[in-house]
């Protein structure tokens, strides 16, 4: 069992991919009427994310289970649940809307969805 860290290079890293998160990667995808499609069943568990740069990730893997992405794999992630199991938490929020146009805008609705912490 060898612990192996491969570099993923994108142009930009998802805002939302944070250390900890799973990785993976799916391949034979094809594409139809400008759509790419790929069968959930070539979706391979990648690792974990260890590192996060602009425009890379590194990702740790154990190389008996798993092995680095071919070129043109589509690659994508998701939240560790044991850290990300609510929406935002806090007791306080400032939000400022501001219209930056030269027209007037009407604005039909704001709502929010955050847990209040534990007291």
């Amino acid at each position: 069992m060898a612990i192996v860290n491969v570099q993923l290079s994108f142009n930009n890293v998802n805002v939302s991919a944070q250390i900890g998160d799973s990785v993976y990667y799916t391949t034979g995808g094809s594409s139809t009427g400008g759509f790419n499609n790929a069968d959930v069943a070539n979706t391979v568990f990648l690792g974990i994310i260890i590192f996060i740069g602009d425009d890379n990730i590194v990702v740790q893997y154990d190389d008996n289970i798993s092995t680095p992405p071919p070129i043109f794999s589509y690659i994508s992630f998701a939240k560790n649940k044991a850290v990300n199991t609510t929406s935002l938490l806090g007791y306080y929020a400032h939000v400022k809307l501001v219209n930056e146009s030269d027209c007037e805008i009407e604005l039909f609705s704001v709502g929010s969805e955050i847990v209040e912490s534990s007291k």
